[in-house]
Order: C-alpha cells, then structure tokens, then sequence
C-alpha cells in the first residue's frame, strides 16, 4: 500500500477496499452538507473503512461517496442496520463489520451488545457480528476472512430453523404470554376428568387425612419437576421442542432421542385417551335417552373419530385458533368447579337419601380416616390418581411459540401446580365433609327406635347399615357422578367433564406434533427429516399434525386403552425422572455454563425428584415400568451407537471433562511403573488420510490400550488463516471418527519437518497422557529427492532418542503416501462433496509433496494441496498407484493365518517384542503367530535357544518358534555389496581427491555427505544390514509382518546418507516391515 493519503471518493475501482470514508457526527440538519472530519489516525489505513455515527435523529441518507455513483455502491457497499433502539450501524461489505462511535472516537472494536451473542439470526433483523480477532489485529494488507461460522461448522438444522422462524417474526408470528401460553394449558391439562368423576371415589377409599397425603405427594413430584424445569429453561435461550429439547440440551442426544421419541408418542396416545374419556361419556347420555346408533363400543369409536377430525381441524387452523379454543374451554371447567362448590352450601332433602347433606361436622370425622375396600390400598389409589397431577409439560412443550419462554415457564408451571393442587385439596375436603360412603337412594330408610345404629347418617337421620352387605348405588364409594348430585346446575359438570378432555386432547394433540417436529429437525433417527418440515408464519408441522390424528385414530378404534394407559403414564413420568436428573447432573457437573437465572433449585432435591418420579413409575405399574424403561434403554443404545453429529454443549461433555480433568491430575501424581507401560505414540502421519495403513497399524496395537496423536507438520509457504485451520481439524477429526480410529489429531506450522517434530515431541500430551514413542513412515525414494529432507528426516529421529522417546518406522514396499492420487473427498464434509448424479472424478494434484513425504519429497515450503474436480474425466490408475491403493488398506482387512516374525537382534527394553505382542491380541491379527529370531553363536544355538524360550515364558508372551541365527556375522554376498556401494556412491564426500578445506566446505555445506573415513570406521555394522537382508528374505519372505530392532547411528558421527542407506538396505524388498528401537528402559517384566 502506498503512503498516499486516502482518497475521500469512491472511484469504484476493484482497490476502493483501501479508501477511508469519514461521515461526521452531526446534531442538526448540516450533517447532510457533505461536511467531512478528519480521519482517526489509528485506523484510517489499510482495508477499514472507517465510518462515523450519524445523528440518529437526523435523516439518514446514503454515505456520500456512494450516492452519485452506482458503479461505487456495487464495488463497496456500505449497508445500514436498525439495532431496534433508534441507532443505526453502518457497515462495509466487506468485513461486515458494524461501526460504533465508542467512547467518544470511531473506531471498529465493539462495546458489549446482545445481538452478538446470539446463535441465530436477530428476532427483528439481520444478525449483527462483533468484529473478528483477525480484523482487529491482523496486518492491514492481509486479506479478510471469508464470512462463516468460525468453527468451520454448519448451523444445525434447529438453528436454520429458528433463525428462519427469526425472519418470519415480521409477518405476525402468534407468540403468547406466560399466561395465555403456558398457565392455562397446563391448568387444562392437570384438571383432567379425574377431578370430576373419580376424585370423590378416592375420598371414600383413602379418607380425607389420605387423599391429601396423595395429592401432596403428587404434587410433591411435580413441584420438583417443576423446579427443575425452571431451572433449565432459565439457564440459555429455549427454542421449541418442549421436554424434549430441555432434555436433550441438557443431558445431550442420547437421553434427548430416546425420551423425546416416546415422549411424543406417549403425547400422540394420550390424545386418544381422553378422546375415548369424552366418548364415553357422550356414549352414557345416548344410553340414557336410548338414542345409540349401533351398540356402545362402535358408538364410542364413532364419536372418538368425529371429536378428533374437529380437534385436527382446530390445530390445524393455527396455534391462535387452538389458544382461542383453549380459553373457552377454561371458562366452561372453571364454571364447573365454581357450580360443585356453590352446590354444596345448597343441600336439598331430596339429595339426602342419595348421601349428600351439605357440610357436616360427623361426616368430615367419619370420612377424614381411610376405608379400604375391593382390595384397594393406598398405593392403589394413589396409582389411579396420579396421572391427574401430570401435565406439567403444557407450556414448556410449545416454548417454541412463546414470546419468552425463560420467563413463561417458571411462573406459569409453578402457578399452574399451585393452584391445581389447592383445588385438588379443596374439592377433597369438600366431598368428604358433604357426602357419606354409602347411601341406598330410598327416602324410606330413616331411623328408627329399635336400630341402633352410630355412624354419621344415623346422627342425620337415616339408616344405610344395608349397604354393609353391598348392592348400594350412591355416595362416595359407589358413584362416580355424585359431583353432578352435588352441584347446583349438573348439566354444567358434564359439560365441564366435556371440557376437561377436550382440552387435554387438544394440549396433546399440538404437544406432540411440536415435540416431534423438534426432534425430526435435529436429525437423531434417520428417516425421520420428512416431519421437520414447517408451513405458515408460524412453522406449523402439519406432517406431525397427520402422524398424530393418525397414532391417535388408531388407538380410538381399537376403544381399549386399559392396557395402554398405565405406559403412558410411565412415559410422562420418564420424562419428569430426566428433567430432574437434568438438574443434578448439570450442577454435578460443575460446568460454567450452567447458571440458571430461576435461583430457587438444588441439586439434591432435583436427584430425589428423579428417584421420586421412578418410584412412582413402579407404584404405578411395575411392568409398565419394566417396559418404559427398556424402551428408553433401547433408544439410548441406539442413539449412542449411531452418534449424531450435534454438538449441544450438553452437562454430560461437562462432567466427561471434568472427569477427565481429575484423573489426569490423579494420574500426573502417580510415578510410572513397569507394568503399566503403554506405547503411547506420536504419529507423523501428514493428513490423517495421506497414510492410512500407517494409522491402521498404529491403531491396531494402541486401540483402547493407549495414547495415539496424529501428528501432522505443516511446511506451507503461506500459513492459513485461522478458518482455514478449525476447518482442517475438524474433517481430519471426522474422518478418524468415521474409520474409527481413536486418535488425536495434533497439527503444527514449522520451516521445516525436523522443527514440527521438535515442537510436537515437547508439546503433545497432557501429564501422564503423553507420547513415548515416534511412529514415522519410512522414506520411500528418497534418493530422488531433496537431501536436505533426509537430513531433516534422520535428525527428528536423532531428536526423538535425545528426549527418551523410542522410534518405530513402518516400511511397505509400495509405500505409504496415497496423497497425490487419492482425492481427499473422505476429508470434505456433506456440505462440501459434489452431487451424486455428477460424473466428476475427483483426484488431488499435488506438484510439490510434504516434506515427509514417501513418494516423492522434495522442497519444505508447500503444502499437501487440495483435491480438485475435473469434470467428465476417466483417468485410469497405473500400476504402480494401483498396487500403492491396495497396500494402503491391507492392515484394514483380517489378516489370516500366518506369522509376525520378531526379530529381537537387540535388547531395547522390550518394545520391539510388546508391540507384536499386542496387535496378536486384536481379532485381525488373532490368526497370527509370533516367532523369534534372536542372535547367537554356532556352538550354543540350542542354549541361546533355552534361555529365550525361558524369558518370554516368564514374560507370558506365547510364541510359536524360536530361530537362532548363528550367521549373522557371515559375509554378505558380493552383488549385494556393489548394489550397496551404487547406493552410497552419489553421496561420498571423496576427501581425498580434494583439498582439506574445499573438503571440509563441502562437508559443511551438505553435512549427509559420507566420507571415506566414516566408511571405513563402520564397514562392519554395514555388512551386517546387508547380511541381515539376506538372512530376512531367506526366513521371513512370507511373514505378515516383520518387526526387527532398528539398528542405531551415532549422533554427529554417521551421516545421514549413510544411516538412510543402512535402513533402505535393511528393509528393502521386504513384506510390511517394522523398525524398531525401544528407549532402553524396561517396558515388560515378569514380576507380579
């Protein structure tokens, strides 16, 4: 960039980018004159268009370098957006960054605002962003970032959503109140039929004293869960989804998926139960006038089916048509109960004889105990009564359609359970001091002299002692309408029974498509993504609607729900135990995210609430229990086998962390011990898709034994931005996951591959859990390049002995690197891989390789590149890339009988025998024997052959041969040693045909060169890899494997060239072949 000042105009140019256009602060009409100010000095350079404030009670009009000139305003638009609160930000297109006047000067950093911590977009408008770390403090010539998530991430299907439903809010979204939306249905829902047809049943078997221990004990459960529920809502932003969603962003996916699917059913079933409720009373009155169409059962299937029609068509019309529905229905049940409470300050002598004498003092005392009968108990009765007081949920599951749910649900479920259970109470103590258990109905049976007789009725005048025998049809124990008896206008108890059902089948009826379309976005079972699907401005799930009057028909026409009713009930409750467990496991977790605005919860209560709402299940039903709970198993099962990609920052990643975090710090306390030896390896793999038969390997012996890092140097020229990066490491982690590799993936920046593995053999781990050992690929051709790259290459080896870490080098005749033919579309995202119906070939092109390449490596300054998609192509693979293909999965596959042959030359502390060891102990290498090949003398092979049969019978390591090797020291065959001496030819210094210092420059310059000195010195160590060449292709031609001690070259006195050349002599037309030295510490011992 120049040192011109910058320009005030905009020419439209493709560098308007670097212009500074300043806008004055203006408090009157001037501030449309054009007038400019001088701009700040700090950050009127480089790629910032720095934009002052506006007076916001001023007109705003267009900036004015962009309101004369259109071809401007295209090259550089500059935008304006209402914050809602009167301000106006500007900002340029190309950083879309808002600038604020802050503390009195411009500048582009932002003061704290709400809408930058939002995760969707604005509820009133287009989601602002605070200004990157980038923007702010990269060099002013460096590009900016791209627009996205800074994770590299896509917005899950619930976010898109939400932030669809966000835009739609300007067309008249219905959202309700606290009231509207969450009191009122929950009130609708627990009022439910029981409280006018079985409540005064409950009264004659438990008694008054009872029945309100069961309505407190209910009530009890639910407060707790209410609670709780209050809790989560308050702790962050709720979207729809109800029960569902609470759960599952709290606990995470897997108890979310399995409690939300039948949450929702149970939702879907419960429609059709108090439909049938409705039915059958409907049904009775028909019966009673004699006017059925064809016999009761039909009848009721009949109605059921026309109720529900008219209940689709209610929800289907929209959520305000439902709420308008709603609120007459809490008219019609609040006239009911306030008729039962009027009757019963006006008895009539004509109800007497049937058992209701208005308030009396005998029959508060005669029914305030409990009178059992049938073989009812207490935890009977209380079992009948308690799906009465659920229905907690109402609200909390259309939270999607509430204008604030944080603060909705608190106090409308709370309330709502108030004052339900205050009603409950008060009905209770009502029926029990009015009405008496049994009474005949005959006006005739009063009280006469020669009976002597001590209960209330006497003291009232009647005798009733016949109904001892049975056969009574009136009073608390024997019908179940007498609050129609009691009630001053008994048409408006039916019609408030008609309400009752009515509107709990209409709370269920929207509860459930909503909790199911929530789930269904969230793409937890596949398949399902059919009912995510949302109409109108509301984002009605119509689909759900038609699955749930489906589900809900089905079960009206088979008309018998006795049998299913107990398993819904156990369904509801399931959820409650979850909400609560929620709690305690989100404050056991100790996570900082979790802090709830609602104070007035505790952990413990909530874990007592969970155990509660278990109990109950069982006190309920028992086998319904059973049921419920194997369901939930199995979902959970299955949701946590498929392990959806959703990240909801749930309390049970809190508590993994924690836990993992306390046994790091335990672990860090403990010394290392022989026994518990693993090999922890650092693998230098590149990306993890560049090598995977390296990884495989690697992974078969340290798969739930022990630490893997994927170590990845990276030699770019130019360094990615910090996108670029997250997005990296994010597809390398999904592709280890998708072939489930259990590893990390450790990427770092270095000038070269020696300075990555330094950083990474120093930095990677974590206390205990850190790398022992360096797992490279060996270089295949690496003749043909670069010798600086082998210099590099044998001194991260050299750097890995000086810091006590053991070496394995993995060699396959083919080589290991499959990045130069193999597209990388396994790295890409779903979002990323082209169509299915396109015939493109997609392949990765690389001109300059990784500097640890195997293939071909050469300069450290580029990077692996990325795959590019040529269109209508068919290019075959050679031979070679062929051969390179398979070789790359063949740790992948069983491996079948055959042999891993051990070639323990040398005593390294015992890494070279573990690792055969464990990989015989995985199923692909379990058809695998080991056998040894030691070392030794002619005259003690069978000695030598004793002592080691002896040790690894001691170190309980099962092996099929010993071999003992008594020519090692033979001679290598001549041809062998000329192809040997071609080898290092092109790397001898020649000294002496050279001056010394001409020498000694060249040696300085190129340090790999061998000079005729170091040949000479360790003539001997090279014949022994060309002989043990001979000695491996002579046994171990057939192997599936070989391991075998990797011979060491001292530091500073053998060159590189010349350790490369022993290693490629060593291991050259081999099958899979394993360098490796230990660190010399002891890694197997035979004692206890």
């Amino acid at each position: 960039m120049s040192d011109k000042k910058p320009s005030l105009r905009s020419g439209g140019s493709a560098q308007s980018r670097f212009q500074v256009d300043v806008v004055t602060e203006a408090s009157g009409p001037g501030a449309a004159d054009g007038s400019r100010a001088a701009p700040p000095p700090d950050e009127s350079k480089g790629r910032f268009r720095v934009v002052g404030f506006m007076d916001p009670g001023a007109d705003i009009g267009p900036p004015p370098d962009v309101s004369h000139e259109p071809d401007a305003a295209k090259s550089d638009s500059v935008s304006l957006h209402s914050t809602g609160t009167g301000q106006t930000h500007i900002s340029d297109s190309h950083s879309n960054t808002y600038y604020m006047r802050t503390f009195g000067h411009n500048t582009i950093d932002a003061v704290p605002n709400i809408e930058f911590y939002r995760q969707t977009a604005a509820p009133f408008g287009e989601k602002l962003t605070r200004p990157s770390l980038a923007e702010l403090h990269d060099e002013l010539d460096k590009e900016p970032f791209e627009d996205g998530l800074a994770n590299g991430e896509e917005p899950s299907a619930a976010e898109e959503a939400a932030a669809l439903m966000a835009k739609e809010a300007k067309g008249g979204t219905v959202k309700f109140g606290w009231i509207k939306g969450v009191l009122v249905r929950c009130m609708l829902n627990i009022w439910g039929v029981m409280l006018f047809i079985r409540m005064s049943w409950i009264v004659g078997q438990a008694g008054i004293g009872l029945t309100i221990g069961i309505i407190f004990m209910a009530t009890l459960v639910t407060t707790i869960t209410g609670l709780s529920t209050s809790a989560i809502a308050t702790n962050g932003f709720v979207r729809g989804g109800g029960a569902y969603y609470l759960i599952s962003r709290s606990l995470g996916p897997e108890f979310g998926g399995s409690i939300g699917l039948i949450f929702a059913f149970a939702n879907a079933v419960a429609v059709a139960m108090y439909v049938v409720g409705f039915a059958e009373t409907v049904v009775e009155m028909l019966n009673d006038v004699d006017a059925l169409m064809t016999d009761e059962l039909n009848d009721i299937r009949i109605v059921g089916t026309l109720t529900i029609i008219l209940l689709l068509g209610i929800s289907v019309a929209g959520m305000e048509w439902e709420a308008k529905a709603q609120i007459v229905l809490l008219v019609i049940l609040l006239a009911a109960i306030v008729n039962f409470f009027l009757g019963t300050f006006m008895p009539a002598d004509n109800k007497e004889p049937k058992g209701f004498f208005g308030y009396q003092a005998a029959i508060l005392l005669e029914n305030f105990g409990p009178d059992f009968r049938d073989e009812e108990t207490f935890f009977s009765v209380f079992a009948i009564f308690f799906p009465a007081a659920t229905g907690i949920l109402a609200g909390a599951n259309i939270s999607g359609d509430l204008i604030d749910p944080q603060s909705a649900i608190p106090k409308g479920t709370l309330l709502a359970i108030l004052i339900t259970g205050v009603t409950y109470v008060a009905v209770a103590i009502s029926t029990g001091s009015c009405i008496i258990r049994d009474a005949t109905g005959d006006q005739n049976d009063t009280v006469s002299d020669t009976v002597n007789c001590t209960d209330a009725a006497c003291k009232l005048g009647y005798d009733f002692s016949i109904c001892k025998e049975g056969g009574c049809q009136f009073g608390l124990m024997n019908d179940f309408q007498v609050m129609s008896l009691v009630s001053f206008f008994s048409p408006l108890i039916t019609a408030g029974i008609f309400s009752a059902t009515l509107s709990s089948a209409l709370a269920s009826l929207v509860s459930a498509p909503k909790v199911f379309q929530a789930l269904c976005k969230d793409n937890i079972y596949p398949g399902l993504g059919v009912f995510a699907k949302g109409y109108g401005k509301n984002n009605e799930p119509l689909r759900g609607y038609v699955l749930t009057f489906c589900i809900g028909l089905a079960f009206i026409l088979i008309a018998e729900l006795n049998i299913i009713a107990p398993i819904i009930s156990n369904f509801f409750l399931a959820s409650y135990a979850l909400i609560n467990f929620s709690v305690f496991h989100a404050s056991m977790a100790n996570s900082p995210g979790w802090r709830p605005s609602f104070k007035y919860y505790n952990m413990w209560v909530s874990l007592a609430g969970a155990i509660l709402c278990c109990v109950v299940m069982f006190v309920i039903n028992w086998w319904a229990a059973l049921v419920t709970l194997l369901i939930v198993l199995a979902l959970y099962i299955y949701v946590s086998y498929k392990k959806p990609d959703v990240n909801w920052g749930s309390s049970t990643q809190a508590l993994i962390y924690n836990q993992a975090l306390t046994h790091c710090l335990n672990l860090s306390g403990v010394e290392d011990h022989v026994k518990n030896f693993r090999p922890q390896c650092l693998v230098l793999a590149g990306y993890p898709n560049s090598r995977p038969a390296l990884l495989q390997l690697v992974n078969s012996f340290t798969k739930n034994v022990s630490l893997m890092v994927c170590g990845h140097v990276r030699t770019a020229s130019r360094r990615p931005n910090f996108k670029e990066v997250s997005q990296d490491y994010a597809r390398c982690r999904r592709w280890l996951s998708k072939k489930r590799i259990k590893a990390f993936y450790a990427p770092v920046f270095a000038d070269n591959l020696r300075q990555g593995t330094q950083l990474l053999l120093q930095a990677v781990g974590l206390g205990r859990l850190k790398p022992n050992t360096l797992v490279m690929g060996f270089k295949n051709n690496w003749s043909d390049g670069d010798m600086r790259d082998v210099e590099n290459y044998i001194n991260s080896i050299h750097d890995a002995f000086d810091l006590q870490f053991g070496v394995v080098i993995l060699r396959l005749q083919d080589g290991l690197d499959i990045s130069h033919i193999q597209g990388q579309d396994e790295l890409l995202s779903s979002s990323e891989k082209p169509p299915k119906s396109s015939k493109d070939v997609q392949i990765s092109v690389s001109l300059v390789k990784d500097s640890d390449s195997d293939s071909c490596p050469s300069k450290t300054t580029s990077n692996q590149s990325s795959p590019l998609i040529l269109r209508d192509t068919k290019s075959p693979l050679s031979l070679t890339d062929q051969r390179l293909l398979e070789s790359s999965q063949m740790f992948k596959k069983k491996q079948g009988k055959g042999t891993i042959d051990v070639w323990w030359l040398f005593d390294d502390g015992g890494l070279t025998l573990l690792i055969p060891y464990l990989l015989t102990t995985r199923s692909k290498w379990g058809d695998c024997r080991i056998r040894v090949f030691i070392g030794g003398k002619i005259n003690r092979i069978d000695h030598d052959r004793r002592a080691m049969a002896t040790l690894l019978s001691r170190f309980r390591i099962d092996f099929s041969d010993i071999n003992v090797l008594g020519d090692i020291n033979v001679k290598p065959k001549k041809h062998n040693k000329l192809s040997f001496k071609e080898l290092i030819e092109p790397y001898r210094l020649r000294e002496d045909d050279m001056e010394q210092e001409a020498a000694e420059r060249l040696k300085a310059q190129e340090p790999w060169r061998i000079t005729d000195n170091e040949l000479e010195l360790y003539k001997a160590k090279t014949n022994r890899q060309i002989r043990l060449n001979e000695l491996l292709k002579e046994h171990s031609s057939t192997a599936k494997l070989i391991v075998i001690s990797m011979p060491l070259a001292r530091k500073g006195t053998v060159s590189s060239a010349l350790y490369m050349c022993w290693l490629e002599t060593l291991s050259k037309d081999l099958p899979p072949l394993l360098l490796v030295r230990g660190n010399h510490q002891s890694v197997l011992t035979f004692y206890s």
